[in-house]
């Protein structure tokens, strides 16, 4: 018996599914708001998702990448009142099993099902599967092995992918396992930083240019369009892509012809794309950001990579590779992690995401020199600071309540003073480490701590550091 969920504000159609899926055997249930559907896709294991396009608190093709994503993957079977062609193409390409338009009778209600479920049941037969080359990709908590899922299906075909996610949760690592994977494997693997483009330079920078094509082409370059060809092509931050290249770029992605700078005839190249943003590419569309044509090009098949926060049971194996990893780099014996180094990786919630991680661990493993184990110490003080002051909130009793006993011979200060105290020790242990890092550098340490320099000056008096004396060397 299968599970199936409905998500449709109109009670009348959640109804008629219903009796329509209990019918054939399975087991329904309707909810009538995307944010009831989510939470239901994500605590309970569901085969099939009944999903409406307009509901009351948002739109069910915006949400398809994020219940396509669920821990059972659940198949998705779009279903809208309006019959967009150019919606029907982006959901089916975004993972959608069906598009259907209502009203639509019994038969066009319970045929995808049938179908969906038909797949469903041949898919999850055992067979061979092939080992995945994931090199720096490290975990198999059910998000991550959700999206390693989507890396194989992207590599089985030359399908457009766009990869997203925050910063830091290793978007081109996935890009290069697609690559990798692929039949394109032993061809290159072409990276464009579009964050990075050369202002007037962008095009002979992609399509190359003809000697003498403007001032300083001595000779003729070929471009990364052409460096791809038969490989594949990164995008990276394609969000930051100007909208002057885009219209051209968006024609050279449809006929794979372009012309170089200077040139007087076109040139072929046979390349796969793959782009990244860490951007919402749709509200920028939506704002005349990015063009619309473009975005549903680029967004053949989706990847949303999980946060580090919402992946934490890879953490611990996350940080034991790539401390073996460094401490081979570095010539050191590989060294153990104690529990309380564990626990502070595990609880800190990572806002720069897995790149701030390896940071952390590089970090610790050079401050601990000869000492075998790593322990909280050898954390940077903004982390352990963070997780004190999160640790003293969470410890505060409830207006009320009664805190945890505590020997009554032993005498106790106020919170708040205790807080305040270890705050403050923290503080000037942070002040300390921030001046250490910067070597005296006033102005980075300011870029690096977010203080003003008046704020920094302050802390430092408070705390009495010293102010540091920077002599500039010769150049």
């Amino acid at each position: 018996m299968a599970k199936v969920l409905i998500i449709d504000d109109d009670v009348l159609i959640g109804r008629t599914l219903t009796k329509v899926v209990r019918g054939m055997g399975h087991e329904a249930v309707a909810v009538e708001t995307l944010a009831r559907g989510r939470a239901e896709a994500t605590v309970n294991a569901y085969d099939v998702v009944f999903l409406d396009v307009i509901l009351p608190d948002g739109n069910g093709l915006e949400a398809l990448p994020s219940i396509k994503a669920a821990p059972s993957s659940p198949e998705v079977i779009i279903m809208t009142a309006s019959g967009e062609p150019q919606a029907a193409a982006w959901a089916i390409n975004s993972g959608a099993w069906d598009y259907i338009q209502k009203p639509a009778s019994v038969n066009e209600l319970a045929l995808p099902l049938v179908r969906a479920l038909e797949y469903r049941e041949e898919k999850s037969r055992p067979g061979p599967r092939l080992a995945l080359k994931r090199e720096g990709i490290v975990g198999h908590s059910e998000s991550l092995n959700a999206r390693l899922d989507q890396v194989a299906q992207a590599a089985a075909t030359d399908i457009t992918t766009l990869i997203t996610g925050e910063t830091g949760t290793g978007k081109e690592l996935f890009a290069w396992a697609i690559h990798k994977n692929s039949a394109r494997a032993n061809r290159s693997f072409v990276v464009l930083d579009c964050t990075a483009l050369p202002g007037s330079l962008v095009e002979s920078l992609l399509f190359g240019h003809q000697r003498g094509a403007f001032t300083g082409a001595d000779q003729s370059k070929a471009g990364l369009i052409k460096q791809a060809d038969g490989g594949t092509l990164f995008l990276d931050e394609v969000g930051e892509l100007p909208l002057s290249i885009q219209r051209t770029f968006l024609r050279v992605l449809q006929e794979r012809r372009f012309r170089p700078v200077g040139g007087d005839h076109e040139l072929t190249s046979n390349f796969r794309l793959v782009a990244a943003t860490n951007q919402d590419i749709k509200a920028m569309v939506g704002q005349g950001r990015f063009r619309e044509d473009m975005f549903f090009r680029l967004s053949t098949l989706v990847i949303d990579l999980p946060a580090l926060r919402d992946r934490r049971e890879d953490i611990r194996e996350i940080a034991l590779h790539y401390i073996s990893k460094f401490s081979g780099r570095y010539g050191m014996e590989a060294k153990g992690l104690s529990p309380g180094f564990l626990e502070a990786l595990t609880a800190y919630d990572w806002p720069g995401n897995i790149r701030e991680l390896l940071n952390v661990l590089e970090r610790a493993l050079t401050l601990s020199r000869g000492e075998p184990i790593l322990h909280r110490k050898h954390l940077p003080a903004h982390l352990r600071i963070n997780l004190a002051q999160a640790a003293l909130v969470r410890s505060e009793p409830s207006p009320g309540k009664e805190g945890p006993s505590r020997d009554r011979f032993r005498p106790l200060p106020k919170l708040r003073a205790y807080r305040q105290a270890e705050i403050a020790r923290l503080e000037k242990e942070y002040i300390e480490e921030l001046i250490n890092q910067t070597q005296g550098d006033i102005q980075e340490a300011c870029r690096m701590s977010g203080l003003s320099r008046s704020r920094l000056y302050a802390l430092m008096q408070h705390h009495g550091i010293p102010t540091p004396v920077r002599t500039r060397q010769p150049h």
